[in-house]
């Protein structure tokens, strides 16, 4: 049997579109209850802690999972992930909004009964002291270059905050009211904004969402619990728990095992265990995330100098010759992940597939290397003026397929004459040591925004000399700014997607890095929760929403009633 046709079985029969529901019977249901026994907790299995709970600065992905329950932003994209105009946005913080003539600002409405979870009412002065942080240099967040064509935010009124832009663009909207989560004044605006970073307020997040903050034990667990006064709807479930376990086999055997509800990555060799346990499923969407190895650019000793290998825009080329991409990719996730096409997924309107890759071509790749200069010695190693083709390529502990990945290309670029050394670090020290750009190569993953012209973010020029950017190679190309640039000045998808084609063409074809693998999400679920659908960008996007129905809840359930009532403790963000 094979692992296509297992998945296959076990999902679902795949839909078209971007959201593929799967096992969502009784989602319909409320999954409230009157009764003493609460409304119902699930436990998520995760195989690394968050980076953070507070909006600006969260760059890991359950950072962002978590945060994005507790803090809320003006409107919700939706699940048609539009991001031209308003369409199919959904009112959150904001009911409603008006444009101005001219497009360069945008007039929000704010609920009236929206509230912070500490009971003091939002405010549009949040709304602008919001989008001053996240901008603030002084606080060095990874997302400053999404909001460089807001010129600032005024305040009408109490309720009525007005975006005023340097010039329109058709994703003004998006980045307005989607790309920020609003954050209260009174709470995070008594520290200077240099302070704020390490501050204790940081470590008890409050914002408005549906869920509420009650405790985080490093290492150990995060827990979130129902805001029960929130303005529009309350959550569906008591609780949320996010198991922290040591690496992911641990995490994967309490989904198993069934100390845990919620798994959001099933690895292809899990696939037949979930198949056969009665009270476990697998649920799959198209994947939203890419993955690759990234090669610094800058010299990690001096800074502004280039890497002594990776500064070499043809030695790059020659790496990623070097690698059969989709060889190792089906090593490692099987039919589970196809080979990426660079800072995109297949997923994205505007992505073209068809879009020139560099090849794997070992011959070209030695020919090149010699051409170069890098020749080789009798131990197999290439050196150049005495110097070796030498460099450390960095994994995260909490994910396993990008160890495995690091090994396969360790032996691949060995046989064109490069030694490797791989080193697996913890992920939150990783993360300090890419802040830092101390690295040579790094195993990354990024989860791709719903707005194309958001890859700026990671491979921009702007944001490769941004303090605390999340452009860790420090990639710059005056050209790719300007073609991506006028990819997203375009007002429809048409006019937008071979500007886009041309600016991915030009960043593979500077190979920055090497594009490893784009992963389908599939995750696992305990029977009994029921779930709303899952969004390809964020599957957590609608975790208020998930529900326990009465006759299926379990030991865990009923205690969620008494523990969600005990007073916060802990640290946060």
């Amino acid at each position: 049997m094979t692992l296509s046709s297992l998945v296959g079985r076990t999902i679902g029969t795949p839909v078209a579109g971007l959201v593929f529901l799967a096992g969502l019977a009784g989602c319909g249901q409320s999954g409230r209850s009157t009764g003493t026994d609460g409304r119902g907790t699930v436990v998520i299995s995760t195989a690394a802690d968050a980076d953070g709970l507070f909006p600006p600065l969260v760059r890991t992905t359950l950072g962002r999972a978590i945060s994005q329950q507790l803090f809320e932003p003006l409107a919700s994209i939706g699940d048609s992930l539009n991001v031209i105009g308003d369409a199919g946005f959904e009112p959150r913080l904001a009911d409603r909004w008006d444009w101005s003539r001219d497009s360069l600002s945008i007039v929000f409405h704010l609920n009236p009964g929206a509230r912070w979870h500490d009971g003091v009412p939002v405010r549009a002065a949040d709304v602008k002291f919001t989008q001053h942080i996240y901008v603030d240099s002084a606080l060095a967040t990874p997302d400053a270059s999404l909001f460089a064509d807001i010129d600032s935010v005024s305040v009408r009124d109490s309720l009525t905050p007005v975006f005023w832009f340097k010039r329109r663009s058709p994703h003004e909207f998006y980045v307005a009211a989607a790309e920020m989560e609003i954050v209260p004044e009174h709470v995070y605006g008594k520290v200077a904004t240099t302070a704020l970073a390490s501050s204790d307020l940081l470590r008890h997040p409050i914002g408005s969402g549906r869920f509420k903050f009650l405790r985080w034990t490093p290492g150990a667990t995060i827990e979130i619990v129902s805001n029960d006064a929130h303005y529009r709807a309350p959550a569906k479930l008591d609780r949320v728990i996010w198991t922290i376990a040591p690496d992911f086999s641990a995490a994967s055997a309490r989904f198993l095992n069934g100390e845990a509800d919620f798994l959001e990555s099933i690895r292809p060799e899990m696939l037949t265990q979930v198949e056969r346990a009665p009270n476990l499923k697998v649920v799959s969407t198209p994947g939203f995330r890419y993955g690759f190895l990234a090669l610094n650019l800058q010299d990690p000793m001096r800074p502004g100098a280039p890497h002594r290998l990776f500064g070499d825009r043809a030695l790059r080329r020659a790496l990623t010759m070097a690698v059969d991409r989709g060889s190792i990719v089906r090593s490692v996730f099987d039919t589970l992940a196809v080979p990426g096409l660079g800072p995109m997924v297949h997923a994205m309107p505007t992505t073209d597939t068809t879009v020139a890759e560099l090849p794997f071509d070992p011959a070209r790749a030695t020919r090149l290397l010699d051409s170069l200069g890098w020749r080789e010695s009798s131990n197999g190693v290439r050196y150049r003026n005495g110097l070796p083709l030498e460099f450390t390529i960095v994994t995260p502990s909490s994910s396993k397929e990008r160890g495995r990945l690091a090994v396969l290309l360790q032996d691949q670029f060995k046989r064109v004459g490069a030694r490797v050394k791989v080193q697996t670090l913890e992920i939150n020290t990783l993360m300090q040591q890419l802040a830092k750009r101390d690295f040579d190569a790094v195993m990354a993953s990024w989860p791709m925004d719903a707005n194309p012209a958001a890859v700026r973010q990671n491979w921009g020029s702007e944001a490769a000399h941004e303090k605390g950017s999340s452009n860790y190679t420090g990639y710059a190309s005056a050209r790719f700014d300007a073609q991506l640039d006028r990819a997203a000045s375009a007002t429809s998808l048409a006019v937008a997607r071979p500007l886009f084609t041309q600016a991915y063409q030009t960043i593979i074809d500077d190979a920055p890095a090497v594009w490893l693998f784009e992963p389908d999400n599939v995750v696992g679920v305990q029977r009994r929760i029921h779930l709303a659908p899952l969004r390809v960008d964020a599957w957590w996007a609608h975790l208020a929403d998930w529900s326990v129905p009465a006759g299926e809840r379990i030991e865990r359930d009923r205690v969620g009633m008494r523990t969600s009532s005990e007073k916060p403790a802990a640290r946060g963000g």
